[in-house]
């Protein structure tokens, strides 16, 4: 029901995984990640414990493909399944059940690997796969990478059913995601997720740099400084003639 990316930054350690689906809200059942222990997608006939369960064993040192060997093992279902998984060191394995409803399959690189299952065909695993690394070899954003990555299986047919629901999530390497941004219900939820992305630039992602970590508690105590930086933003925007890419409304007076 699902073609997906899961991929690790090798300069920062950030974790990432974009996914689309004619399936509504793909973006709560497909991505689980954690900072500094791995990320994990599970498709297909999705099993929620492939990623609960094979992120605890990730952060107990078991191997990507350990991971997957004990999950299926145990699960009567496994053939109907589909998971691919990377730890916080790069080791990265992934897995297509032989009764996933095709097109299924999967590929895996370094940092990196793309499945997807109920496809128009292999090529849009392989152009997302293609897209992601030109995007990584030019430097561009993790989350930009993501996107154009998934923007190009869509342009080779993506879900061969359509489109209904989209989701990138990213963590650096907290227990908290630096970036959750669904589409759960839309005719182009690729689209809505690049404004989306577009609207977290404008504030939110600014704010994100702010927030307590593990190595500082106390986060941004004084607001101020956050607050000048985004209103010089924000007329920096409106002076070259830019609309927001925000819906939300004016402030009441």
């Amino acid at each position: 029901m699902t073609w997906s990316i899961v991929a690790r930054d090798p300069e920062t350690g950030y974790l990432g995984v974009a996914v689309a689906s004619r399936f509504f809200a793909v973006g709560c059942a497909v991505p689980h990640i954690k900072g500094r222990v791995g990320a994990v997608a599970t498709q297909a006939f999705v099993s929620p414990l492939y990623g609960t369960d094979g992120l605890k064993m990730l952060e107990e040192g078991l191997a990507p493909e350990e991971v997957i060997r004990t999950l299926t093992l145990r699960d009567d279902g496994h053939r109907q399944r589909q998971m691919h998984l990377i730890d916080a060191s790069g080791r990265n394995a992934a897995f297509t059940g032989e009764i996933c409803v095709p097109w299924a399959g999967h590929l895996v690189d370094n940092n990196v690997s793309v499945a997807g299952n109920m496809l128009v065909g292999p090529q849009v695993i392989e152009e997302t796969l293609k897209v992601y690394n030109e995007r990584a070899a030019s430097g561009a954003p993790l989350a930009e990478r993501l996107l154009d990555a998934m923007e190009a299986g869509e342009a080779a047919g993506g879900d061969k059913r359509g489109r209904q629901s989209a989701a990138i999530v990213i963590y650096r390497d907290q227990d908290y995601p630096w970036l959750r941004i669904h589409a759960d219900d839309h005719s182009e939820p690729l689209v809505e997720l690049r404004r989306l992305y577009a609207v977290a630039q404008e504030r939110f992602l600014h704010v994100a740099e702010t927030m307590p970590t593990r190595e500082n508690p106390h986060g941004m105590t004084d607001r101020h400084v956050i607050d000048e930086r985004i209103a010089a933003l924000e007329a920096a925007r409106q002076e070259q003639g830019r609309p927001s890419a925000s819906f939300a409304t004016p402030p009441k007076a």
